[in-house]
């Protein structure tokens, strides 16, 4: 098959589906408002829908699968749509993306629809500052989770951190630790100034070299891993003396010319970048009727015209801030992190 590419000559890989908007916790660098204006009920896809999307990207080259929020267990039934993207042929990875606060009761039946790897979010291993940082205090739910996942047999399991400066940048030890302890792969996500993050400013940013630095100090030598396995992977690894840690650098040193990746909003919003103005709305020609054949030209035309280097261009920028201010995101809820999926 003829790969799909992008006018950087860059391959159709990875699709990150969200099936909801919403979320059960509201965390500093994604959801810091007091309210939010949530995506109607009528507008959301249709696991069906969601699965027909998707089986179309795949027939253009997606290989890798995530499902992603808001907080995706949200979503009744979610083991279904598992069940049919998992039978999709070609797809050789398929993850969830989530908070860990219902996985305990759902780990079970997502294994058996057959879910290859969840990766959990969890920024603190305090009660008392996970209240701080995201409204509420969830760490033993998490934890259950993350057990619940261990137990039903999932293996590569990953654990994603937000560090950021002053609030919680004093654990990253004690998150890699936990994580060893637990056979999940630490990965810590520099502080990034996409739309929700409303509070962003680059002073509290920890930066990948930051990262490897104050872990070495604590850990030992860190000796950098090769990408050969897969190039567009978002993260680097680094070997140290206990385990392998991987830093997602998009602040600071942005991997936007090995980008994989699309993203399908609940309400069928296609975006080709995660800083990207706008999509393209696939949820009114498939609910009009377009055949299959139209939905994928709508697709292929938009990844052949995709130039978007977003990470890079804010990198470049020699004054930057938040990305969008609250009531410009009030006004356009797709510009908000947890409508696009992360």
């Amino acid at each position: 098959m003829t790969r799909l590419l992008d006018r950087h000559g860059r391959a159709l890989g990875a699709l990150r589906i969200s099936v909801t908007d919403r979320c059960n916790l509201r965390c500093r660098y994604c959801m810091p408002e007091a309210a939010y204006e949530w995506l109607p009920p009528e507008a959301i896809l249709s696991f069906d829908e969601l699965a027909r999307l998707a089986r179309i990207f795949v027939s253009l080259g997606v290989r890798k699968l995530r499902i992603t929020g808001g907080e995706p267990l949200l979503r009744p039934g979610l083991s279904s749509l598992v069940a049919t993207l998992a039978a999709l042929p070609d797809v050789e990875d398929l993850a969830l993306t989530t908070n860990g606060t219902r996985l305990a009761a759902e780990a079970d039946a997502l294994v058996a629809a057959g879910l290859h790897r969840v990766t959990v979010s969890l920024d603190t291993l305090r009660g008392d500052r996970m209240r701080a940082f995201a409204r509420f205090d969830r760490v033993d739910d998490v934890i259950a989770g993350i057990d619940a996942a261990r137990t039903a047999g999932m293996t590569g399991l990953k654990l994603n951190s937000v560090a950021v400066r002053g609030v919680n940048d004093d654990e990253l030890a004690d998150l890699v630790r936990f994580a060893w302890s637990r056979d999940l792969e630490p990965r810590f996500i520099e502080y990034m100034d996409v739309g929700g993050a409303t509070t962003w400013q680059l002073d509290d940013v920890i930066s990948r070299d930051e990262f490897v630095r104050r872990l070495a100090a604590e850990l030992g030598t860190a000796v950098p891993l090769a990408r050969a396995d897969d190039p567009s992977a978002p993260a680097e690894r680094w070997r140290f003396a206990g385990g392998t840690v991987g830093i997602v650098a998009s602040t600071t040193v942005p991997f936007c010319g090995a980008c994989d990746r699309a993203r399908l909003t609940a309400d069928g919003t296609f975006f080709t970048c995660l800083y990207a103005a706008s999509g393209l709305d696939l949820r009114a020609p498939l609910r009009a009727g377009a055949s299959d054949a139209d939905l994928t030209a709508l697709i292929r035309a938009t990844w052949e015209r995709r130039t978007d280097r977003g990470a890079e261009q804010r990198a470049a920028l020699t004054v930057r801030g938040a990305l969008v201010a609250a009531e410009a995101l009030r006004a356009d809820p797709h510009r908000e992190m947890h409508v696009r999926g992360g």
